[in-house]
């Protein structure tokens, strides 16, 4: 793996007009709104698309009318809803102007010009977000999806590995795949976390990942770290001919990014992990094309830009964006876990990396699934997904399993095994001892 290796009326004058039918869809690209305001919808539609594409606050210097048809952004349809009893957001310029409710929401969805953009991911995500949060007509915006045509997909990088890459290089070519973190995520030294690491191979997992806090630290820098573990991961191969996929958090600036990537390579290791928000698109796309190893798309501080239903952005456009980046997985939380999102969410977000961005894209992604799972998350997990094609990742649901890590294994292979089949794991656990103990320890604590 690796490069070493083969393998209202409104008081602003420029509006974007309602247009007809785009000619050439295959140029633009769509992105939908839900937006809240105290003005007429249709209007800060056009205010949105302005604002995004060829207007401002005035007509400028050298801005013809055939500019403005060649590069504004269309308004392709306004959905109002049900208004709100209060603004969602506070919102200065309304105060100033005195333009208080009714709160209209709407949903919105705007065509852009591809040629505005670019094979620039940066640029669309400026252009499909960007001041939009900021205007003044409104008091909620949220950017809920991205549809973009395969000719401007094929401009960014699709995944080195994907779920099919993922599958051989764990030699896991069908069923769920298991995985868990490397607990506790600070205070281990480079030699003691190898030593862990052996211990979780020998407990059976395909996966092992760092914690997101845990990338370069003093005590365990990733120039000592990555050797250390990687002779634990080929040890292990050798006994058994099984290559645990391990993913080092190397979260940094970009060249010590592609720096610590290359080690990895060189020690035959698979996989790297990064926080997305907090390295940015660009260091990401540095990466990806710096490198074949899978990467490991983290999301931590998702939440600062999700959780407002009226501000931000969902999941199916965050993780567009990402994708179109050259992740290979993607972060989707966990059913009946320890963290904030609904069920319904985590499910939409696990069918969202397993959805091709469009017609023609082989860009499906591993959907991993993590915070607070065990064995008996499983047939909730199962029931909602519909499919193995995934990262099922437990922390103590394998590390505090009464019996030992390989226990925890144990108990969530007997699990996805039992619900693949359509049994009740309370049935499956008379015959599997690990499972039986998972239900009872774990099932009690959460009682």
């Amino acid at each position: 793996m690796g490069r070493q290796r083969p393998g209202a009326a409104l008081p602003r004058p420029l509006q974007a007009l309602r247009a007809p039918p785009v000619p050439h869809a295959s140029e633009r690209f769509e992105a939908r709104y839900l937006i809240e305001t105290p003005l007429d919808p249709e209007a800060v539609a056009g205010i949105m698309a302005g604002e995004q594409s060829c207007g401002t606050f005035i007509r400028v210097e050298g801005e013809t009318d055939a500019l403005r048809d060649r590069a504004r952004a269309a308004i392709i349809g306004v959905e109002e809803l049900e208004p709100a009893a209060a603004p969602s957001l506070p919102n200065a310029w309304l105060g100033r102007k005195g333009i208080g409710g009714p709160w209209r929401r709407a949903r919105v969805t705007l065509s852009f010009p591809v040629a505005n953009v670019g094979a620039n991911l940066a640029t669309l995500a400026a252009t499909v977000a960007g001041n939009l949060y900021d205007l003044g007509e409104v008091t909620g915006l949220r950017l809920e999806s991205l549809r973009l045509p395969w000719s401007f997909r094929r401009r960014f990088p699709m995944p080195a590995q994907g779920i099919a890459g993922t599958r051989r290089l764990t030699g896991v070519p069908a069923g769920v795949m298991v995985g868990s973190i490397i607990k506790p995520n600070v205070g281990l030294s480079a030699a003691e976390t190898g030593a862990l690491v052996g211990q979780l191979c020998a407990a059976g997992l395909d996966f092992i990942k760092d914690d997101e806090i845990a990338a370069d630290p003093d005590h365990a820098p990733l120039a000592e770290r990555i050797p250390a573990v990687m002779a634990a991961v080929r040890r292990h191969r050798d006994r058994t001919g099984k290559a645990v996929m391990v993913a080092f958090n190397i979260t940094d600036e970009t060249d010590a990014m592609r720096r610590h990537a290359d080690l990895v390579a060189r020690e035959e290791g698979t996989c790297v992990m990064a926080s997305l928000n907090w390295c940015g698109f660009s260091a990401i796309e540095t990466l990806r094309r710096s490198t074949d190893l899978v990467v490991h798309g983290h999301r931590n501080g998702y939440g600062a830009v999700s959780r407002h239903p009226l501000l931000g952005i969902s999941f199916q456009a965050y993780q567009t964006l990402w994708r179109l980046a050259g992740v290979d997985h993607m972060h989707v939380h966990g059913l009946q876990g320890k963290f904030a999102q609904e069920d319904e969410e985590v499910v939409g977000s696990a069918r969202d990396c397993v959805a091709p961005l469009t017609d023609g894209a082989d860009d499906r992604v591993l959907p991993a699934f993590s915070s607070g799972q065990w064995a008996g998350t499983a047939p909730a997990t199962h029931a909602a997904v519909g499919h193995a094609d995934l990262l099922f990742m437990a922390g103590g649901g394998i590390m505090a399993h009464p019996d030992g890590p390989a226990a925890g294994v144990a108990s969530i292979r007997q699990a996805w095994a039992a619900v693949a089949a359509g049994r009740a794991l309370d049935e499956a656990a008379c015959e599997h001892a690990e499972l039986g103990r998972a239900l009872a320890f774990f099932g009690g604590a959460r009682g």
